[in-house]
């Protein structure tokens, strides 16, 4: 199986390629638009801010290729949120492939960002064969995805909030599936499975 993540200016890479590799997987890291294209599976990582990703996936015509993969594609943290329509962010538009716009935590008496472990609840699909509801995940992020019809697991730190969605061949989770122990090496798993 030929895996792919897509290489730009957004941290977490290594550590998912490290998750990759412990499922026996050697991903390929790329910026190449026919390399991605000829992929079984895509991982969409990110850690970073979402107008500099925007602005280095434009200029390298990543965000057209992303748009139109017809192969699973697996967003993660920053990933997700740039699937969507647009971000508080610095008022980025984003891909424009999920029907959201992705919020700033309100800050109130929850620290900002949130950093470290939620439940996930409400799992709705494959992604999450055999996770329990109430599944622990680690996060660290200060803006989160609205819900709506394609949240697939949700998870309330002030507000509920889309821990994962599925639209069509895409796939997003907003937690680290990397970072989280047995149950995140399970979704990538699941998520190699589809």
């Amino acid at each position: 199986m030929k895996v792919a993540i897509v290489k730009y200016n957004a941290g977490n890479v290594e550590s998912v390629k490290n998750a990759l590799n412990r499922l026996g997987i050697e991903p390929i890291l790329t910026d190449d638009a026919e390399t991605l294209k000829s992929a079984d599976k895509i991982i969409f990582p990110g850690v970073g801010e979402a107008s500099s990703a925007m602005r280095f996936l434009r200029e390298r015509n990543l965000d057209e290729t992303i748009k139109n993969l017809t192969q699973p594609v697996l967003g993660i943290c920053l990933g997700m949120q740039l699937l969507c329509e647009s971000s508080d962010e610095n008022e980025t538009k984003c891909l424009g492939i999920l029907p959201y716009r992705v919020r700033k935590f309100a800050s109130g008496k929850l620290k900002i960002p949130q950093m470290g472990w939620n439940n996930i609840f409400d799992l709705k699909s494959n992604l999450f064969a055999g996770i329990n509801e109430n599944s622990y995940v680690y996060f660290v992020h200060s803006f989160y995805v609205e819900t709506g019809n394609e949240t697939i697991a949700a998870c309330d730190y002030g507000v509920k909030f889309s821990a994962a969605v599925n639209y069509q061949n895409f796939y997003a989770v907003q937690f680290h599936a990397e970072k989280s122990g047995k149950i995140g090496a399970k979704i990538l798993e699941n998520f190699l499975k589809i």
